[in-house]
């Protein structure tokens, strides 16, 4: 019978590239990884890995062993978590990952509450804007969207992300206010382009009866961050694209307005991602829990989503 520690070493060493990361991620040194690989691979009687000095690749035999056991030792170690912990608070490190402008406006916020509530939990929130690797980075859960699926995570949405042009009662001061989309291109736009393609976003608007029209917005300031966009707006610049979601303080004080409330473009659900696992470790299941509660507490689906009426 293997030991979980040879296994669990053989799979994180498959699933990151190296016994050094696999270490890190485990707690170990990576010569206590690189012993329980040898130890399991002498118990096979199979190689599993192709070393190099710069290099580790799993050979066939190792890529027919991950396929067979990853998702029995996340299974395996959900249920001894699950079984270790039944009586006891849920605890450990949470290693979280969101966009910056609703991390920091949203989540954040719930932290005194759910620190309260899970004290044996320590926090470890990044706020960055990126697709994180969960398996490979080591992430319990991400918020935000347009991630995509790879094998083995799914999303539980939250809220709707409706993208809505916004500007200042400054800004728009004497000017008409446009009726559809298409009055955008009389105002001076704030539009983002970018870090990955390096294109200007473009937004394909629609309203209540199905109609769609092209955001026609013209590229009057060029920023590469959301949050900039937003700020540009409140510093009467222009009209920006932005989510409902970040613009919602704003709207409800006066200081943003939004336009064409009837319209709004789509770029799907909020949600929070996880590793597909038959048993979630406690201190992933309950914050999931929790923000799925506050959510439908603050009535955020309703809230974020685009149109007046």
């Amino acid at each position: 019978m293997e030991t979980l520690a040879n296994l669990e070493s053989f799979v994180r060493s498959a699933e990151l590239g190296s016994f050094s990361s696999a270490a890190r991620r485990l707690g170990l040194t990576p010569a206590a990884v690189s012993r329980n690989v040898a130890a399991l691979e002498g118990n096979l009687k199979l190689r599993l890995f192709q070393r190099s000095t710069r290099s580790l690749t799993l050979t066939e035999a190792g890529e027919r062993f991950l396929l067979s056991i990853r998702d029995h030792l996340d299974s395996l170690q959900g249920a001894i978590s699950e079984a270790s912990n039944e009586q006891s608070e849920p605890s450990g490190v949470l290693k979280l990952s969101m966009s910056p402008t609703l991390g920091i406006g949203y989540i954040l916020p719930l932290l005194p509450e759910f620190m309260q509530r899970y004290p044996m939990i320590r926090p470890e929130w990044m706020f960055e804007n990126r697709q994180v690797d969960l398996i490979a980075e080591g992430y319990d859960a991400a918020i935000g969207g347009g991630f995509e699926l790879t094998p083995g995570i799914i999303a539980r949405p939250l809220a709707p992300a409706h993208i809505i042009p916004v500007a200042s009662p400054g800004y728009m001061g004497d000017r008409v206010p446009p009726h559809d989309p298409s009055g955008l291109r009389e105002l001076d736009g704030i539009v983002m382009r970018s870090m990955r393609t390096g294109r200007i976003h473009q937004r394909q608007m629609r309203n209540l009866a199905g109609d769609e029209q092209p955001a026609a917005l013209k590229e009057t300031i060029v920023v590469n961050d959301p949050a900039a966009m937003r700020s540009a707006a409140l510093l009467g610049l222009g009209v920006a694209m932005i989510a409902k979601a970040d613009a919602l303080g704003y709207l409800e004080s006066g200081e943003l307005i939004q336009l064409i409330p009837a319209w709004y473009a789509d770029a799907g659900p909020i949600s929070i991602y996880y590793a597909n696992r038959t048993l979630l470790p406690s201190k992933t299941r309950v914050f999931i829990d929790f923000l799925t509660e506050v959510f439908h507490r603050e009535r955020w689906p309703e809230r974020f989503a685009g149109t007046l009426g």
